[in-house]
């Protein structure tokens, strides 16, 4: 721990951020950080916020705050500030009954996350995992004809399921950068000024039979979980590209897995994973899943911009003033 004047307010954070974000947080907080690189498990997190009579946590996507743990946590806390977008992984009710502000990081993270899967999705499409894995094994005899041949993502047609901050990025980059035309799948439909042309589908199975590459960017809620199951996969054109920058539980494993496996899907960018770091182990072993761990907001930019984001709303909600990335 990092012991500050006692007038600062006492921080616990669940793991080290970039450093530079880290002298920020420790000028302005009496803060105690998880010494080790891994998930804090909840029953610790519950002891140290007591321990430490924490006023503000600050927490990762993979920290599971349900209501059983709101409730268990000292009187202390105020904030709850999680360094992502994603916020299903909090109970934001739970909070609320308790007074607790609940901060995320909205918008700072979409270009860098849109970036990602503009790499998944070519990636994927064009087989680098196993371009690569040819050059590494020193098993590349040179060009051939026929050699990894893959999909042609300029000129494509784009459906991107969830049209928010993040599925607007990739449609812009999608749109201008390669000539896609882009459809999309949301709950509504949004203004033509935020459309930028897409076409709206308001069922599912005419999003998908035009999706000859999907792009998941929907938030994870209980209507999204297993959205890309088995009858969803069979309504996609034959020899699809799938990309999921989303959450892992958008995704039915053993469905995907399959349709890999029988070529029904050519190919599929990866970069979140039900259960994560635990991923499915059959991935591994099929060569045309191109996977990432994680890293759609991995930029140091990024990470920076997160880090000022929840401060400034920290700051806000200490202050007793309106914090704009307040979620309850």
């Amino acid at each position: 721990m990092i012991e500050r004047s006692p007038a600062l307010p006492r921080l616990l954070l669940t793991r080290r951020l970039p450093d530079p974000l880290m002298r920020q947080l420790e000028a302005a907080f009496a803060v105690w950080t998880n010494a080790d690189d891994r998930t804090l498990p909840t029953a610790d997190l519950i002891a140290a916020a007591a321990r430490h009579a924490a006023e503000v946590l600050i927490v990762m996507a993979m920290d599971r705050l349900d209501a059983a743990v709101i409730a268990a946590l000292p009187d202390s806390v105020r904030i709850i500030a999680t360094y992502s977008v994603g916020h299903d992984h909090i109970d934001l009710a739970a909070a609320r009954a308790r007074g607790i502000a609940v901060l995320s990081t909205p918008d700072v993270l979409s270009d860098a996350v849109a970036d990602m899967a503009m790499l998944l999705l070519l990636g994927a499409a064009r087989r680098a995992r196993e371009g690569a894995a040819l050059i590494d094994a020193r098993a590349w005899t040179g060009w051939s004809p026929t050699q990894l041949i893959g999909r042609d993502v300029t000129g494509g047609r784009l459906g991107i399921l969830g049209m928010g901050r993040i599925g607007r990025a990739i449609a812009r980059r999608a749109r201008h950068g390669f000539g896609m035309a882009v459809h999309y799948r949301n709950r509504s439909r949004l203004p033509p000024d935020l459309e930028d042309r897409a076409v709206f589908h308001e069922d599912m199975r005419s999003f998908l039979a035009i999706s000859d590459f999907l792009v998941l960017a929907a938030p994870a809620t209980t209507e999204t979980r297993r959205v890309l199951n088995a009858d969803a996969i069979a309504a996609l054109p034959d020899g699809a590209v799938v990309v999921n920058v989303a959450r892992g539980s958008l995704v039915d494993d053993a469905a995907l897995i399959a349709a890999l496996r029988s070529g029904r899907i050519a190919a599929a960018g990866l970069d979140v994973f039900d259960n994560e770091p635990a991923l499915a182990p059959d991935y591994l072993a099929i060569p045309t899943a191109f996977l990432q761990p994680h890293q759609g907001s991995s930029t140091i930019e990024t990470r920076m911009r997160m880090g000022a984001l929840l401060l400034d709303g920290i700051a806000a909600v200490l202050a007793g003033r309106d914090a704009p990335n307040r979620l309850a």
